[in-house]
């Protein structure tokens, strides 16, 4: 049997209950410690979900049974506390985005080079069974070369549910920085990597209002933009389209469409493990739904660390790796300064497109 490998989670907010919930699915995985910079927060979280102790941020690097520090803080801390954990000798799997900066998002891939260690990043929604049966029918041939893509995040912004929602219009939010993440990295896995991008910006209300909790009614300056059109060209020849926005009440796009030189391939929400997965070809001329490989497609979010978990007893390449982490903050950043500059960019960084995920895989 394979040891377990001890986590500790940083970072209670809202998202760290899925994780907490879904990492005990995982023979791999044990939680050992929660920690938040509210003790409160850290307390109740350990409590719910059963985790021996909660503790400080500092405490919690501090533990020699650590082995991965699970980093679910706001994104503005992303890079300090893996930093941190990786000078302690522990690997790290952030939520995301990598970082906010990439030079911190470079300075922590060096550090885990130099010390032998892993870092892994969200989002680990492709390793579903929706993405990877869509990775599957590409592979195996089913649209024929891909020639194009689009993918639409298209929203009115969090700011009217969400609590605290002061950080999405600050750098390092926006809805490229909040959900882009999910679509570029769905097409990355899909399509590889990306070599050039141009885009297009603008922050439409200078200004928005909190609409729920105890903040409503406190308006929000707004700093960054709010609808991001990238174009992207992909390696292996594919060009695509991505636009994110926090502008728009409604629309009738896809999420996430792939066209292909023998037909189009309909992929699923990426921000989510399931399907549906549907597929066009000139022989039936009509959409039909293709069965879902036999993989997680509930919200699983925990398997890119389970993956990286067992990655690292093994000694393989996990999944949800720094490389495809970064090239997809650096694409983020690089629509953005395409837009500024009016120009084509070639993008510096690059990644392998992760192997396809299979049921073995998650017990070795």
């Amino acid at each position: 049997m394979t040891p377990k490998t001890k986590i500790g989670i940083v970072g209670c907010g809202n998202i760290s209950g899925t994780y907490l919930k879904v990492a005990k699915t995982f023979d791999i995985l044990e939680v050992v410690a929660c920690a938040d910079v509210i003790p409160e927060l850290a307390q109740a979280k350990a409590a719910e979900y059963g985790v021996p102790k909660a503790c400080s941020p500092d405490e919690l690097l501090a533990d020699p049974e650590i082995e991965i520090v699970v980093n679910l803080t706001p994104p503005a801390a992303h890079a300090g506390i893996a930093l941190q954990a990786l000078q302690a000798g522990k690997s790290v799997y952030n939520e995301k985005p990598l970082a906010i900066e990439r030079e911190d998002a470079q300075r922590m891939l060096q550090l885990a080079e130099q010390k032998g260690l892993r870092v892994g990043c969200a989002p680990d929604t492709f390793m579903g069974a929706g993405l990877q049966t869509c990775r599957k029918l590409i592979d195996e041939g089913a649209i024929g070369r891909p020639i194009a893509a689009t993918a639409f995040m298209l929203s009115r912004g969090p700011e009217p549910w969400h609590p605290n929602p002061e950080f999405f219009y600050q750098r390092g939010g926006g809805p490229m920085f909040d959900m882009g993440p999910y679509y570029l990295t769905a097409l990355v896995t899909l399509l590889g990597p990306v070599k050039r991008v141009s885009g297009a910006t603008q922050m439409t209300f200078p200004q928005r209002v909190i609409g729920s909790g105890p903040k409503k009614g406190n308006p929000i300056p707004v700093e960054i933009p709010t609808h991001i059109v990238g174009l992207l060209e992909f390696a292996a020849g594919a060009l695509g389209t991505i636009i994110t926005s926090f502008d728009v009440w409604a629309h009738q796009l896809p999420r996430i469409e792939l066209y292909g030189t023998d037909g189009t391939l309909s992929v699923p929400d990426p921000n989510t493990f399931g399907g549906p997965v549907k597929l066009w070809r000139p022989e039936k001329r009509e959409w039909q739904e293709v069965p879902l490989l036999p993989l997680p497609a509930e919200n699983s979010r925990s398997l890119g660390v389970a993956d990286m978990a067992y990655a690292m007893r093994s000694g393989r390449p996990h999944r949800a790796n720094g490389a495809l982490a970064y090239h997809v903050l650096d694409l983020m950043h690089t629509i953005h300064d395409a837009a500024r500059e009016g120009r084509h960019i070639d993008v510096s960084s690059t990644c392998e497109r992760p192997a396809p995920l299979s049921i073995e895989s998650l017990t070795n």
